[in-house]
């Protein structure tokens, strides 16, 4: 008989989202209830294949998480799995380490939550099972600057050794280093699988030891964006491993690029916008998406586009909402227009245009004042927001070119139309 294992991490149990709040607190109330809806479906994936064991490889919550509503919930669903005799196996992460919740919550016998201190975990299964030893070590601390590889007990001889660890690996974008490791230094263990959590995007290195970083199960902006799944591993008779992705998307975060070249009516824009996220949905199985549109391309609708952003985003929201579970996060307006003069009719507007291109924006100056004002704006950002202004500087400078040069387009748009205005 073979002993079955969900694997799963970074839940992130009602993670507050701030920064997508900043925009749209309807949206954020949707994504924030999704990561309870997606632990829910992981504890329905359990019951309905019948396996052995839970594996949680960390970051249940959301940092210094003080609601006992939350710990009551995620209480009543390791419930439902000590009912139906499924065992869970949790580490705690480098968020987790800062919840009170995690060391005041009673859990259910059957749940192991690893200490600060490495365990090696015998599995008592039934009769003609193959003998499983799971090892794993939580975060004393949010910080683990070091590899606590080192710290786990040697794989047990005769038996098939799991490892359960929160780590970022060699480092991953967005992500601080956490007990920070390597491929070949979790293959030098002999253990047959590692169970990985922290870096929010799946990985799987196959081999003698199979090696998974299943992701978090619900996106949370989009960044996160794509299908986000859990594993479900088989380990047979004679100890190979197999496992499955299994997608757990509530909600779905993803991009959509519309081309409007050539495009010259307003409805015309509409419906092709619409077809597009009419695409998008159909290739999403989670039950919501939430859709970020860039529109690009050259048409004679740039100016208008930009003037009135508010009146197209209107439009297109309304069309979202007529086709069903479906969202707009953000619209974004990468067009140029057709009609454009050149810079040697002597149009006011396109003399403006080259100034602020050639000699505002690019000037050392103005990106030195430009900078200034990013970094002191993204110190006054909640630490989970900050990243959306760039990574390090590079990004930082890179982010708010970018955002000087929409607004001069939008300054020009609107410049644009009240000088059509003033032609009718």
């Amino acid at each position: 008989m073979a002993f079955r294992f969900v694997h799963a991490a970074d839940i992130h149990l009602d993670s507050p989202l701030r920064s997508l709040a900043l925009r749209n607190p309807e949206l954020a109330d949707l994504i924030g209830n999704a990561t309870r809806q997606a632990f829910t479906g992981i504890i329905d994936l359990c019951l309905a294949e019948e396996v052995d064991a839970l594996f949680l490889a960390g970051d249940l919550y959301d940092g210094d998480q003080t609601s006992m509503k939350t710990a009551r919930y995620f209480a009543s669903q390791l419930h439902r799995l000590d009912q139906a005799g499924i065992q869970v196996f949790i580490v705690r992460g480098n968020h987790d380490a800062l919840s009170r919740i995690t060391k005041e919550l009673v859990l259910p016998e059957s749940v192991k939550v690893f200490s600060g201190r490495a365990e090696a975990i015998p599995i008592e299964g039934a009769a003609g099972k193959p003998r499983v030893v799971i090892h794993g070590m939580s975060f004393a601390q949010p910080h683990a600057p070091d590899s606590l590889l080192p710290r786990y007990k040697p794989p047990v001889e005769g038996a098939v050794n799991v490892g359960i660890l929160h780590t970022s690996l060699a480092g991953a974008p967005g992500h601080d280093p956490y007990a920070p490791c390597s491929v070949a230094d979790l293959r030098a263990t002999d253990f047959r699988y590692w169970a990985l959590g922290h870096v929010h995007k799946r990985f799987v290195a196959d081999g003698p030891c199979t090696i998974v970083m299943p992701g978090n199960p619900q996106g949370r902006d989009i960044n996160e964006a794509g299908a986000r799944s859990v594993t479900l591993g088989t380990i047979a008779d004679d100890g190979s491993i197999r496992i499955e992705e299994r997608y757990t998307s509530v909600a779905q975060f993803e991009r959509t690029v519309v081309d409007a070249s050539g495009i010259a009516e307003w409805r015309d824009l509409i419906a092709t916008t619409a077809k597009a996220m009419e695409g998008t949905r159909a290739s999403v199985a989670a039950g919501h998406l939430v859709v970020r549109l860039k529109i690009v391309g050259k048409t004679p609708l740039a100016w208008r586009m930009r003037s009135d952003l508010d009146l197209l985003r209107a439009d297109v929201e309304h069309r979202a909402a007529a086709m069903g579970a479906c969202s707009v996060e953000k619209l974004e307006i990468e067009c140029h227009p057709s009609d454009a003069p050149p810079v040697s009719s002597g149009d006011p507007i396109a003399e403006l245009r080259r100034l602020i291109e050639s000699e505002i924006v690019r000037s050392d100056a103005f990106q030195r004042e430009a900078l200034e004002i990013g970094e002191e704006l993204r110190g006054q950002l909640p630490q989970e927001c900050r990243h959306l202004l760039g990574a390090d500087e590079a990004g930082l400078k890179d982010f708010v070119l970018s955002l000087a040069q929409d607004g001069a387009d939008d300054v020009l748009a609107r410049l644009h139309a009240q000088a059509k205005a003033g032609e009718g």
